[in-house]
C-alpha cells in the first residue's frame, strides 16, 4: 500500500470514528501532496511524498520549538501531536546508537580524521536522510570527529 493510499484509508477511518484531529491533520497532508501534484502536473511516487512529509514534519518541529520558547504550551502540544501523526507515515528513525554505528562506518570508509573532513562525512551520510534528521546526523558526526 502506498503512502497516499494509507493517508486516504486513515482519512476515511478518522471520519467514520469522529476523530476530528486526525481527520484535519491528514487532510492538511493530503492538501500539501495535492498542491505539488497540481503544480508539477504529475502523480507523485512514495519518494516524492516522503519528501513532502519530511518537510511538513520539519515545519511543525520548528513551530513547536518556537511555541515552547514563547511559553505557549497549548500550541506546542498541538504541533507535537501533528508531528506524531506525520511520523506514522515516515520510515522508522534510527536510534542514537544505530546512528552512531552507521556514522562510524562512514567515517572509517572516507578515512575522516577531524572536523576538516566533516563535508566528506556529510556527503556520504546523505543516504541516512530517510532514517535520521539532518541535524542529528550533523551533530553526531561533529562529536565523533572531534
Amino acid at each position: 500500500m502506498s503512502i497516499k493510499e494509507r493517508l486516504q484509508a486513515d482519512l476515511k477511518e478518522a471520519m467514520k470514528s469522529g476523530d476530528t484531529f486526525l481527520r484535519d491533520c491528514v487532510r492538511l497532508l493530503n492538501a500539501a501532496i495535492k498542491q505539488v501534484e497540481v503544480d508539477t502536473r504529475q502523480s507523485l511516487d512514495d519518494n516524492a511524498v516522503l519528501k513532502i512529509l519530511k518537510s511538513a514534519y520539519k515545519q511543525r518541529e520548528d513551530a513547536a520549538n518556537a511555541y515552547k520558547e514563547a511559553g505557549r504550551a497549548d500550541l506546542y502540544e498541538q504541533e507535537s501531536k501533528e508531528m506524531q501523526v506525520i511520523l506514522r507515515y515516515l520510515p522508522a528513525q534510527l536510534s542514537d546508537e544505530q546512528l552512531r554505528q552507521r556514522l562510524e562506518e562512514i567515517i572509517a570508509r572516507v578515512q575522516a580524521s577531524g572536523l576538516k573532513d566533516l563535508g566528506k562525512v556529510m556527503q556520504e551520510a546523505k543516504s541516512l536522510s530517510d532514517v535520521a534528521d539532518g541535524r542529528r546526523i550533523s551533530t553526531m558526526a561533529k562529536s565523533l570527529l572531534q
